[in-house]
């Protein structure tokens, strides 16, 4: 069984909510305003099964005043029901809502020419030669045009075989991608609760899953799930939806919000997108503040045009736009949305997120500020991958730092399921590098690797007798800005080509401690010295005058010997290894000749403790009452 969601689209008074009901047998209109009114306010919703097909039907409102519904209506939509009444023909709205399915890219659609039965044979044709020079070189160019009558039933057969048709053409939504319901609708039911509905536009949903409410970050908990008034199990994307929460009053979710997985999507206030104005409209102007239509959400921001020269994007016109939002939104590189102008409320263009989570310094109005826009757009040339040349970019913009894998899904879109074979391709292209949980650019990590090799230079020329810098020291000093993931995965592939020694500290491999001729015989002076004066050795302090040379040579040649374990520091004393050796092996051959230890007690034979057996303490009876004294046995 195929399921497709089919919107209309329409002037106000055109048929739209009749045509819904001749179709399907259910009133779209449910609220009790617009029965009186007898004009749509607000989504209706039915749904038609087939022998083969689901149809679900989204009913939008078509007066402009109500275009903010119509847009929450069609932004889950796989193909639009465009309806022209043959009494009037093309009118405004007919164009604004033809405008938007084109910028949103809905694949496919039917137009229907209702109110046939109003109109004689002529209107009709001229009435198609209008409609067919609206949708000219889109994705209706091609759609049959059926004059239909709901009153009379004329077409409607016609209609439902065009409709069955496009239904078996409409390629499926992906059901193994991330969750992603937009809601369009929340209500309680009474003995149930709180219930949301809308169109589940990717993966799949089942019973007692812990979702997510994005923006607000909200947990919930399926409960059920209802498929077209029907109980289910489980829900698959390109399904209409209505399912009960646990966890969350009515009050505390609106329309707009997306059920989610946990790590699969993200709220933002920043997006980069590429922007097409619509042909009638007013120029987009760099700095205008927009109302941004994604799904089922509106949200308010302002429009910073790219590039140092570009002051405005004129109708018809494409360009690059850095959206500012006043509140999140939740987008993903790949999602379609509708700008509008904030007063008056009307249609600017439309466009695509190329970077939901760009860089805070982008430098968009700096010349050459658009390649980076280019390397992100899909429909930009030079291609081999759009969406691998895309990741390469994002994780080039995050630097040091890298890009973690978990934002392939939230930032770039990839399904969980593909993340592994994208990244396995990206790391044999050596594009980038795989550090833990996180990708780095390959021209990032060779950078690095530089920068450590030269450090280590440097240190071996200032520090000749160190024969390495503490590990801690090198990652503060060059890896601020990466995580400890990085660092470990620079020092491991310099280790495999040989070229440094990491231990507790940081080598190049060639490096030796090399002594000058003075350091050598200073420190030939200070291990005899020490050596000599056994158990009895100087104070630290007094070593340059009992060596007769100056302080900063015998700090340097005590600090290398130190290091190499041949003395041994206790508080202000430095002992020479041998006399600490032979001072334990005569305390373990005294231990073995009397059976005691240092202290004089018996060794235990067992473990070398000394062994002392517990003496019972009587205790004291007190009279009740009686004061605590102080007694000794």
């Amino acid at each position: 069984m195929r399921h497709i969601v089919v919107g209309t689209a329409g002037h106000i008074d055109h048929g739209k909510s009749a045509l819904v009901l001749a179709l399907t047998g259910t009133d779209p209109d449910r609220l009790k305003e617009e029965k009186a009114r007898g004009i749509t306010i607000d989504l209706g919703f039915a749904h038609w099964r087939t022998e083969d097909a689901n149809i679900a039907f989204v009913d939008v409102p078509g007066h402009e005043r109500f275009v903010r519904h119509m847009l929450a209506g069609v932004g889950g939509i796989d193909a639009v029901l465009l309806v022209v009444a043959a009494d009037e023909s093309v009118m405004p709205q007919t164009r604004e809502h033809f405008e938007i399915c084109r910028l949103l890219q809905v694949p496919a659609g039917v137009i229907a020419l209702t109110k046939a039965d109003l109109a004689d044979a002529d209107v009709l044709d001229l009435v198609r030669l209008e409609v067919r020079e609206l949708v000219a070189g889109s994705f209706l160019e091609q759609a049959d045009a059926i004059a239909v009558s709901s009153r009379t039933g004329q077409g409607m057969d016609e209609l439902r075989e065009a409709l069955q048709r496009l239904a078996a053409g409409v390629r499926p939504r992906p059901a193994g991608g991330p969750v992603r319901l937009p809601i369009d609708r929340v209500f309680t039911v009474k003995g149930f609760g709180t219930v949301v509905t809308g169109t589940l536009v990717g993966g799949r949903i089942r019973q007692d899953a812990d979702l997510l409410l994005q923006p607000s970050g909200r947990r919930v908990k399926i409960r059920g799930i209802q498929v077209h008034g029907g109980q289910q199990a489980e829900a698959f994307a390109g399904q209409r939806v209505a399912v009960n929460l646990g966890g969350v009053e009515v009050g505390e979710i609106a329309r707009g919000e997306t059920l989610a997985e946990a790590g699969t999507l993200a709220a933002t206030r920043l997006v980069d997108a590429h922007v097409e104005v619509v042909a009638e409209a007013r120029p987009l102007k760099h700095g205008a503040r927009v109302r941004l239509h994604h799904g089922t959400s509106e949200v308010l921001g302002r429009a910073a045009l790219v590039g140092q020269d570009r002051a405005e994007i004129g109708p018809g016109g494409r360009g690059y736009v850095r959206l500012r939002l006043e509140s999140p939104a939740v987008l993903t590189r790949g999602d379609r949305f509708i700008l509008r102008s904030y007063s008056p409320p009307l249609t600017v263009g439309g466009g695509t997120v190329l970077d939901p989570q760009p860089p805070l310094r982008g430098g968009i109005r700096r010349p050459g500020g658009a390649a980076r826009f280019a390397r992100l757009d899909p429909a930009a040339d030079g291609h081999v991958d759009a969406l691998d040349d895309a990741i390469c970019a994002m994780v080039a913009d995050a630097g040091a730092a890298g890009l973690a894998v978990a934002g392939l899904t939230s930032r770039a879109g990839v399904a969980p399921a593909e993340r592994e074979a994208r990244i396995r391709r990206l790391v044999e292209r050596r594009e980038v590098v795989a550090a833990g949980e996180v990708l780095v650019a390959a021209a990032e990590i060779a950078a690095l690797e530089q920068r450590v090799r030269e450090a280590l230079a440097a240190h071996h020329r200032a520090e000749p007798l160190i024969d390495g810098m503490p590990r801690e020291e090198l990652r503060e000093r060059l890896f601020a800005r990466a995580g400890p993931a990085v660092f470990e995965c620079v020092l491991e592939r310099l280790v495999a080509a040989q070229q440094i020694v990491a231990r507790d500290r940081v080598a190049l491999s060639g490096h030796r401690v090399a002594l000058s001729h003075g350091d050598q015989e200073v420190r030939e002076r200070l291990e005899a010295l020490l050596a000599a004066s056994g158990l009895r050795p100087p104070e630290a302090a007094s070593l340059p005058t009992a060596l007769g040379s100056p302080a900063d040579v015998v700090d340097r040649v005590l600090g290398l010997l130190l290091r190499q374990r041949v003395l041994v520091r206790v508080g202000s004393l430095v002992f020479h290894e041998g006399a600490l050796q032979g001072l334990k092996a005569d305390v373990a051959g005294l231990t073995r000749a009397t059976g005691r230890d240092a202290a004089g007690r018996p060794a235990d034979q067992r473990t070398g403790a000394a062994s002392c057996p517990a003496r019972p303490v009587p205790r004291r009876r007190t009279a009740p009452n009686a004061r605590c004294r102080s007694t000794r046995p």
